[in-house]
């Protein structure tokens, strides 16, 4: 079981973090804006989120405007999928752990 514990990935431990892999793992992409209301918390704590899982190259950002208005876009990387993918296996093998 320690083995299992090991291998899970720190970068998904927040739940904030967790539910942003989560929406993007089955949404090619979604705004700011959309993310912030599906996690229910403020703008700062979201973007320190988004930019941790940036700089490690999990998530990837693009910024554009739409008419006269700013918007940006988040997508999960391949590398970011895998992770996500790993890290949801090893939690399944610990829910599904019979022995202590």
């Amino acid at each position: 079981m320690k083995d299992i514990i090991g291998k899970l990935n720190k970068q998904f431990e927040s739940r904030i973090r967790l539910g942003i892999m989560s929406v993007l793992s089955v949404n090619e992409a979604i705004d700011f804006v959309s993310l912030k209301d599906l996690m229910d918390t403020s703008d700062g704590n979201l973007a320190s989120h988004l930019n941790a899982l940036e700089r490690n190259g999990l998530i990837d950002v693009k910024k554009q405007f739409i008419g006269r208005k700013p918007n940006t876009r988040y997508s999960i990387t391949p590398k970011g999928n895998e992770a996500f993918k790993e890290h949801l296996e090893y939690l399944a093998r610990l829910i599904n752990q019979q022995t202590i």
